[in-house]
């Protein structure tokens, strides 16, 4: 994964001075207290910045124009502890670019029943306060996170940690730049779409390079280069030579090993952090790149097979999102390909003819050379594997020619019934909620595409949150979901964004 930068994300607290010198000093502690008990959590994947205490319309304005040019700023957590007229905020907000998470808490927890007093009251107002600021952002119609809860609950904890990850998502998706070797499918209609569009909306630069230039790259990869990647295939994997000779086995191998080497070169020197590639024009490689692709994967660059672009940057979205994590479970490219009909055991096979990250992996992986029939070149190696077992989501971004939609799916792994011997790819298995059924036909209803970005890592929430950060229709398939109301949503998405 490239490095993100050191993200940090501000809190300000909004009061006034109708109640003094004393009451703002209160407030001002309050706010240091949970800044650094929300810092002490070890919850938080990001560093909560505390602001002073914002009063007046110059300062609530200057602040956020601060939080705009910071480029560590990824957002700001606002927090009226009293009554903080609206007003003052119209200017800041107006100008404020980044996410924005409304913390709705008050300091204490409890009602102090046998000591309230009317300056308790006064102090401690923050349900009436946020809803002043509350008001003022709906009436503005600006985007953001409401959290509600005390501010010591892990849940409300986890709510903001959760939050952060989709804002710097936000913030890193104007940074993401895709690498097209060669172009789309031919006559494939929901893996393209408009690249312009797609640069006014999520910043994403989309470029399209000759494939004998990156093949240029992977020829330049020294041999000794390479045969040290190889030493490190066969320290980390599994061979599986399945009667094919050693040697040859080896050399085959070594091809994909040279272009894991030739594309992470090239990827960094044109400062590109996604790539797409296409069975159908693979110029002077020798293989359609597999293993080399699962590994770059599994480094944090986003990755769509036959030139889909939307869904190489969604990958790589996502993996910005779980970055650094702890115990996550992995993001991928995936494809569905075939169903389980049979009752009660009901699921999509999901693969791709060799491109899945292993980081979705469970138990050992294993490197196979085996024939493929497309891209006319000669058998290449890939990593094999079964994936985790768990919930899951599964996204697909389209365009639907007059704006985006995002299809987002919540989804259940479980384990294949039995062995595929034959299959030679790395595979996982899954039910769509609410079942199999309905999961399809919603999909298919919304639009979806074949191939998804997928994750074990990542909520609905999280990716719904960035899709309407980003300003576009999200559709949710879930436990919840019927097929009546589906319709139903679906034409108002249609009237709404459109």
């Amino acid at each position: 994964m490239k490095a993100l930068k050191n993200y940090k994300f501000w809190f300000a607290t909004g009061s006034q001075d109708l109640y003094g010198d004393e009451c703002l000093s209160k407030v001002a502690e309050h706010s240091r207290i949970i800044v650094e008990e929300l810092n002490k959590s070890g919850l938080l994947p990001y560093e909560v910045v505390l602001k002073p205490t914002l009063i007046t319309n110059e300062l609530i304005r200057k602040t956020f124009n601060e939080a705009n040019a910071d480029e560590d700023c990824a957002g700001v957590i606002t927090w009226m502890h009293t009554f903080s007229p609206a007003k003052s905020w119209i200017l800041g907000l107006q100008e404020y670019r980044k996410p924005l998470l409304h913390l709705h808490t008050q300091f204490n927890q409890e009602i102090p029943y046998d000591t309230i007093d009317m300056d308790f009251m006064n102090e401690n107002q923050s349900a009436h306060g946020d809803r002043e600021f509350g008001h003022i952002v709906t009436r503005m119609g600006i985007e953001r996170k409401i959290v509600v809860g005390h501010w010591s609950d892990e849940k409300v904890v986890a709510s903001i940690a959760s939050w952060m990850r989709t804002a710097v998502g936000v913030i890193e998706s104007s940074h993401i730049r895709v690498m097209r070797v060669a172009d789309n499918m031919r006559n494939v209609a929901v893996t393209d779409g408009d690249k312009v569009e797609a640069q006014i909306k999520f910043g994403w630069e989309v470029d399209a390079y000759p494939v004998n230039e990156i093949a240029q790259a992977v020829e330049a990869v020294s041999a000794a280069d390479t045969n040290a990647l190889v030493e490190e295939y066969y320290d980390k994997y599994e061979i599986l030579l399945e009667g094919r000779d050693a040697t040859e086995f080896r050399r085959h191998v070594a091809v994909q090993a040279q272009i894991e080497l030739g594309f992470e070169r090239f990827l960094e020197e044109k400062n590109y952090h996604a790539i797409v590639t296409h069975f159908g024009d693979l110029g002077s490689l020798k293989q359609l790149p597999g293993l080399a692709i699962q590994r770059l994967m599994e480094k944090g660059y986003g990755f769509g097979g036959e030139g889909d672009w939307k869904t190489a940057a969604m990958v790589r979205l996502m993996k910005i999102m779980t970055a650094g994590m702890k115990d996550a479970k992995g993001t991928s490219f995936m494809e569905d390909y075939t169903y389980n009909f049979v009752p009660g055991k009901e699921g999509i096979l999901q693969a791709h003819m060799l491109e899945v990250c292993p980081s979705i992996s469970e138990g050992p992986i294993a490197i196979k050379v085996n024939p493929l029939s497309m891209g006319d070149r000669e058998d290449p190696a890939r990593l094999v594997f079964t994936s985790k077992t768990g919930p899951a989501v599964a996204t697909s971004l389209i365009d639907l020619g007059n704006r985006f939609r995002l299809i987002i799916n919540e989804v259940d792994c479980k384990k294949v019934e039995k062995p595929m011997p034959k299959l030679p790819v790395a595979t996982a298995f899954w039910t769509p909620k609410p079942n199999l059924a309905v999961g399809a036909q919603a999909w298919i209803l919304a639009g979806g595409a074949h191939h998804t970005a997928f994750s074990y890592d990542l909520s609905a929430e999280q990716m719904g949150d960035w899709a309407e950060a980003m300003g576009i229709e999200a559709v949710y398939i879930d436990a919840n979901t019927n097929i009546r109301d589906f319709k139903k949503d679906l034409m108002l998405g249609n009237i709404y964004y459109r």
